[in-house]
């Protein structure tokens, strides 16, 4: 059976979803969300709750990340980000914080670049680090592929706990005329500790990544609130299809390993709790999130939302945008909520919709009824 459809005479593709195209289903048995657990563990590290701080400039700082670790969650500092270039990156976040009001502005992008241009300062990755390990939190740290090779030895002499290799989109197979690419199955082979990888958009390219040995594997393409991958290069991937699809590869992997299991973590498109239940309920273990901490009164960010596509020197695909802030983090995570709108109690939020459906913890919550329904679009 497939999905195809007819695009024109000369094409044919399969029919996608985005998490606005889907929703849970109760069931028979309803739960009291006091008995739910969102406990959530990778290798030897466990959290009470299934959410990883994205590794954007505006969202985590060794703070931010700190608190996050504190409040149960896993926070990941970019580790080519102004707390690894700047010394003292706060006068850059207060010039970024009033650059322009407007979410799309050249003259905003153009000055993200130019700040972006200073060294990365292996001192400073030690640094910070050092900073999240003393105070008794999972230290993570991210690196793209492009940059892995030059800095992973001062990250892991750093005393990383989770290694995170994070880009745009990441392969297994990267092929390259100019420079040698980084072998991801020979280098996690020889890492000693757990790496998450990706982002992936699909099942084959998931299963790949699988097959590196990595402990995570991030889906997602495109779909976050500060990019433009897909006006810039036409590219998307809707998060229910792929996380249903990159769910399916952990399965099929699990029996060609013969029982290793592969975490799948949503990465983009996730601003409200609605989301993130729904990414669970499509198969995801956890959730990496960016708007949706960037609300958050302690974000380094202060109100204001960028990724790393935002500073690209040769082709940015990113926006700088702004959002509301919402609360403090310990709200926004934990509530109690004073919002209606799915922004704050993000975890009640989740405990309350798995106790509505009878689920009383995440793996079993992944085998929730769903069903289609765009017209979630207009509500």
């Amino acid at each position: 059976m497939t999905n195809e459809i007819e695009i024109g005479r000369g094409k044919r593709g399969r029919r996608a979803y985005s998490l606005d195209d889907v929703a849970i289903v109760p069931s028979r048995r309803t739960r009291d969300p006091q008995d739910v657990s969102v406990n959530w563990q990778i290798d030897a590290y466990q959290f009470e709750m299934p959410v990883i701080g994205a590794p954007m400039d505006s969202v985590m700082s060794p703070a931010t990340a700190i608190a996050l670790g504190r409040l149960g969650g896993l926070g990941v500092l970019n580790l080519e980000g102004l707390w690894t270039r700047y010394e003292d990156p706060q006068p850059i976040l207060d010039e970024i914080a009033v650059l322009s009001e407007e979410n799309f502005n050249p003259s905003a992008t153009r000055r993200l670049q130019e700040i972006y241009t200073a060294p990365i300062q292996a001192e400073l990755i030690t640094s910070r680090l050092a900073e999240m390990r003393e105070a008794g939190v999972t230290v993570a740290g991210s690196l793209t592929p492009q940059r892995t090779q030059e800095f992973y030895k001062t990250v892991l002499a750093a005393g990383v706990d989770i290694f995170v290799i994070r880009g745009t989109t990441v392969s297994a197979e990267h092929v390259s005329k100019n420079v040698e690419p980084l072998n991801l199955k020979q280098f996690i082979y020889e890492l000693d500790v757990p790496v998450i990888v990706g982002g992936a958009a699909g099942y084959t390219p998931a299963l790949h990544l699988m097959r590196t040995g990595a402990a995570g594997v991030l889906v997602g393409f495109g779909g976050g609130a500060t990019t433009t991958t897909r006006r810039a290069l036409g590219i998307h991937a809707p998060m229910a299809t792929a996380i249903s699809d990159i769910a399916e590869a952990r399965r099929d992997y699990m029996d060609e390993s013969g029982g290793r299991y592969v975490h799948v973590i949503a990465d983009g498109g996730m601003g409200t709790s609605g989301d993130i239940i729904k990414a669970i309920a499509m198969g995801a273990d956890a959730v990496m999130l960016g708007s949706a901490l960037a609300r958050a009164e302690e974000a380094p960010g202060r109100g204001w939302h960028w990724g790393q596509e935002a500073h690209h020197s040769e082709l940015p695909r990113g926006d700088r945008v702004h959002l509301d802030t919402v609360a403090p983090l310990k709200e926004v995570l934990w509530g109690p909520s004073h919002h209606t709108n799915g922004t704050s109690n993000l975890m009640g939020a989740l405990r309350r919709a798995m106790a509505t459906t009878g689920y009383s913890d995440l793996k079993a919550f992944q085998r929730i009824d769903v069903l289609v329904s765009p017209y979630l679009y207009n509500t």
